[in-house]
């Protein structure tokens, strides 16, 4: 989620809220779609109304594992990965030169890992953990990292290449 943290996380668990009435009256818990569509038309209604949200917003129903994007203007898309957020152009440059249909459940971790940890050290507003959730088509939800401190995580990488990680590896020496 990104934005304000209290209209994401209000928000969100209104809409949790509203799920559960559904399916107290229903006797069956609402698709990820129409629980999706249940946040875009919240934040249609107060569109304008200064409201700081965009979050991904994701589960699993009887069509397997969805993943949805919304903000706070109700722009509502679905999709395979998002990143949100004023750190998300970070992300999305390790997303889109990384990313592969067929990936092993370990390379997708590792590449999403990746991905925030260059996001959050390129940008001075976005977090400073990596919390990482497999959501199955079965609908069971595994907690694969928690609270990861990315703080160290972006020196790590640039070790692995060879690199120091702060930016000065083409400075001439005598410059040092």
């Amino acid at each position: 989620m990104a934005g304000g943290a209290a209209d994401c996380q209000f928000w969100e668990k209104y809409v949790a809220m509203q799920c559960r009435v559904f399916e107290l009256r229903h006797g069956y818990q609402p698709s990820v779609a129409m629980a999706s569509m249940m946040l875009c038309g919240i934040m249609r209604q107060y569109k304008g109304y200064g409201l700081s949200m965009g979050t991904m917003f994701t589960g699993s129903d009887s069509k397997g594992a969805s993943l949805y994007y919304i903000d706070n203007d109700a722009t509502r898309l679905r999709g395979r990965l998002f990143a949100v957020g004023s750190g998300g152009t970070f992300a999305y440059g390790v997303l889109d030169t990384n990313y592969r249909y067929d990936m092993s459940l370990d390379e997708a971790v590792n590449l999403g890992v990746r991905a925030i940890a260059s996001a959050t050290y390129k940008d001075s507003a976005s977090g400073g953990v990596v919390r990482v959730y497999h959501v199955t088509n079965h609908g069971t939800w595994n907690l694969i990292h928690d609270q990861i401190d990315v703080s160290q995580l972006h020196y790590d990488f640039e070790a692995g290449k060879g690199h120091r990680g702060d930016g000065r590896e083409n400075t001439p020496s005598n410059f040092l």
